[in-house]
C-alpha cells in the first residue's frame, strides 16, 4: 500500500506576495514622483503628523523658510527656503518629505 503524503498549507495565500509588491511598488513610484527637484525655489514640506501647528510653525522659521502656503492637511506647508542650505536646514528642524507643490496643489489647498 502506498503512503499518501499530506501538503500541508503555506502560511498565507499566495495573493498576498502581488498585493505586498503592489504596495511597495505604488509608494516608491509617488515618492519618486512627488519629491522636489534639487534647488527648487518653493517646496512642500511635510512635519511629523503628532506636532501642533504652534511647533511646525516654529520649525519652519527655525530653519529660515518663508511660509508661502498652509495646505488642508496642518502637519504640510509650502515654503521658500532659504537659498544657503535651505533644503538642509529645514530637515535638521524635523522636515521628513520635502515635495514638489505642483504635484500635490490639486489635493492639497485649503
Amino acid at each position: 500500500m502506498e503512503r499518501i503524503q499530506e501538503v500541508t498549507p503555506s502560511r498565507w495565500p499566495a495573493w498576498f506576495n502581488a498585493i505586498g509588491l503592489l504596495i511597495v511598488s505604488f509608494f516608491a513610484i509617488a515618492a519618486l514622483s512627488l519629491r522636489a527637484p534639487p534647488g527648487a525655489e518653493i517646496v512642500a514640506v511635510a512635519f511629523p503628523p503628532w506636532w501642533s501647528t504652534q511647533e511646525i510653525f516654529a520649525a519652519a522659521v527655525s530653519a529660515n523658510a518663508a511660509i508661502v502656503r498652509i495646505t488642508a492637511i496642518p502637519s504640510i506647508l509650502v515654503v521658500q527656503p532659504d537659498s544657503h542650505d535651505g533644503l538642509t536646514r529645514l530637515r535638521e528642524s524635523g522636515v521628513w518629505l520635502t515635495i514638489d507643490p505642483r504635484a500635490i496643489a490639486a489635493c492639497l489647498t485649503k
